[in-house]
Order: C-alpha cells, then structure tokens, then sequence
C-alpha cells in the first residue's frame, strides 16, 4: 500500500483553493498578450525590457527562429532585433500585421532589407523611436478588454448633493466590476473624504500633472488608492491647480481602458477642463433638489451640455420645496433617471467617515442601484430592470 507524500506547509499547491486549471488558463492568457521579442544581443533585450516597464507590459523574450516561429502568430505584436533579423527571414515566416526590426542608430540599408525578409512594417531606431514604441506597447498591454463606460455626475445648484451621489454610484458599481471614480472639482469636498479614504496611500492628481505621452491604464490602476474594487483619483491635501485638458483626456482614456466603469464628479463652473471632460462621458447625470431656485440653477446648467452625446438623465433629491420630479424633468427636458427621498443621517454618516450610507440600504444607495442598471447594463450581474414609478427611493 503506498503513502501519499505529504507536501511541505509552504507549497502553494497545498493550498484547497487553488484551481490550477484556471492558472494555467490565466498563464496562457498572459503569454498570447505578451508582446514577442525576437533578440540574443543583452543590450537590445534590456533596452526593449525597460520600455515594457514604462509601458506596464511583460515582454516575451525568444533568442532564436524556432522559438519566434511558435510564438509568431499568436503574439499581439512581434519586435524583431536586427541581430535575428536574417536569420528569421531565412525560415519565410507567414506574413502578419504590427512586425517591427529594432535597431540601434544608425541603421543602414542592410537592416531594411532584412525588414522586407520578415514582412516588418518597419525599421525602427533607438532611442529616437523609444517614445513611440512605449505608446505602442501600451495599446498592447491594454488590448483585450472592451472599455468602460464613462459616467459623469454635475450638480445643477451648490448643495445639490452631486459629490455624494457620485461616490454612492462608484461604489454601488464597485460591487459587481472594476471602478474608478475621477474627482475632476478642484473646489469640490472630494470625494476621498465623502468615502472616508483621505487617510489611503496612492497618487493624487499632483503626481499626474507633468504626464506626457500614452497612460497605461495598468500603472494607472495600481497606482491609485482605493479597494474593494473602487479605485479613486482625487486631490492631494494642498490643493493644486486644475490638470491641463490634454492631461485629463490621457486619464480618462487609460480609465475606459482599465476599468469597466468610469465615474466623474464634474465641476459645475465652465472651464476647458470642464468641456473636456464632460465630451469625453458616455452619460451625464444632473442632480437637482426640488426648489424653484434650484431648478433655475438646474436649467442653466442643462443648457450648456452639449447633445446627443453624452447622453443626458436625471436624478432629484427631495427638498421643501413643492416642485414634482416630473415637472423639473419637463421644464430642463432631461429624461428623469430616478428620485431620491431624504435620507436621514447621511450627513452624519460623511462626516465619520463612513461613507455615503449603507452600500445597499436606504434610498440613495437604492437610487445608485437604479443607475448602475440603466447607465452600466453591461457590467456583470447589472441587468436592467423593468421600469416602474416608485416612490420608495427612486424611480426604478
């Protein structure tokens, strides 16, 4: 009768919850998105490894023909060094799209000629493409994933509650895919301290104001502070200036790239980063009280959003005021998203730091749910529901 050898304590495959099969699905997942590094020449390989780096990729690294030739079809993009370059022409490799020879300057006719060899798209030379070349190997660290949707939340007078409905949104998304919620007011609360993670380790917009070229939305994630599957973008302590337009345009490009949804806290005065980031949002959602003077304040509002795209909704919170949620929906000519009831102690709530309320609980949570399903569908387990008029906390 033979014994089982028992395996040491530290061996992961002790582990009962490890699943091999998917590890080694997620393995071969990882290497058919790896980019193909055709090179024995150290100085090459380590040139092209630290532009992966600055990319937020792993490249697959093969020193000969035979190895390039497995890995040939598969592979999102196949950089080729001049030194393997012949050798690789020799075996007639099936001709494919983003092939690339990598040289280092000068390259001369000879490295053009072994480019046509392997059906390359091009010679590259560095360090002049190096810039390029990181822009490219971001898209393909980033390829794979259909982008998120971005949502954008204004407030359409001060006091609206546009913030804390913003936060409640991100997290309600946060329990069912990857979210990141963007705090583009610099003179709002912030929405770090709304979610009590002023305290959390991470980069603020500060670390991201000198950001030139591609984003990788890899860096990007991990990099923020955040958990649970909420990842936040906010301001430092000290506030600083607003970010440059064409820096929030790479952010919340690398966002729709990273995350399966995106949701902004937008300022209410008009600026160019304002006008940036709202064209660059699938949806907007206003939020409105219902009192006369905050509809006012609303309908001024609406009438600078552009249209069709983004799409337009919107969200009321119960005031004092008389006014119904339909007739402001009638009078700003927005389509009424939900309508949210008071809540009590949400102030309170926000200023322990506990957060906008209980995540699934209470009319704003409810209401957060309603826009994740009618707003995100496509978002795992965010199926919409049938549409019918409540008073319980939203329109649902």
């Amino acid at each position: 009768m033979s014994r089982r050898r028992a395996r040491p304590a530290g061996d992961p495959s002790s582990d009962p919850t490890r699943d091999p099969v998917r590890e080694r699905a997620e393995r071969g997942h990882a290497e058919a998105r790896a980019p193909v590094l055709v090179s024995d020449d150290p100085l090459l390989v380590a040139e092209v490894q630290r532009l992966c780096a600055a990319a937020g990729v792993v490249p697959r690294v093969v020193p000969d023909a035979v190895g390039a030739l497995r890995a040939w079809a598969a592979a999102p993009v196949v950089l080729v060094g001049d030194d393997a370059a012949a050798s690789l022409a020799a075996c007639s490799p099936p001709r494919r799209p983003r092939v690339h020879v990598l040289g280092r300057a000068p390259v001369g006719d000879a490295s053009f000629r072994r480019a046509l060899g392997v059906g390359a798209e091009g010679v590259l030379s560095l360090p002049e493409a190096e810039t390029w070349l990181v822009e490219m190997l971001t898209d393909v660290g980033d390829a794979g994933d259909a982008p998120g949707v971005t949502v954008g939340v204004l407030g359409g007078s001060g006091g609206a509650g546009a913030t804390v409905f913003a936060a409640a949104l991100a997290r309600a998304a946060a329990t069912i895919g990857p979210t990141l919620l963007v705090d583009a007011d610099p003179l709002g609360a912030g929405v770090d301290r709304v979610l009590g993670l002023e305290d959390s380790g991470g980069i603020r917009w500060d670390a991201l104001h000198h950001t030139s070229g591609r984003l990788s939305s890899r860096s990007l994630r991990e990099a923020l502070p955040g958990g649970g599957g909420l990842s936040v973008l906010t301001w430092p302590a000290e506030r600083t200036t607003a970010p440059q337009a064409d820096v929030l345009r790479e952010v919340l490009s690398a966002a729709r790239r990273g995350f399966g949804a995106v949701v902004v806290d937008l300022p209410r005065h008009p600026d160019p980063v304002a006008e940036e980031a709202v064209v660059r949002c699938d949806h907007v959602v206003l939020v409105s009280t219902l009192t006369v003077p905050a509809v006012s304040a609303a309908a001024r509002v609406a009438a600078r959003l552009p249209g069709p795209t983004p799409t337009r909704h919107l969200v009321t919170r119960a005031g004092r005021g008389g006014v119904t949620p339909e007739s402001v929906s009638r009078l700003l000519q927005v389509p009424l998203l939900c309508a949210m009831t008071s809540q009590r102690g949400l102030d309170e709530s926000v200023d322990l730091g506990a957060g906008p309320g209980h995540p699934r609980r209470g009319p704003l949570a409810r209401a957060a749910a309603t826009a994740v399903r009618e707003l995100l569908p496509d978002l795992p387990g965010s199926a919409p529901a049938p549409r019918t008029a409540t008073r319980a906390g939203a329109v649902a």
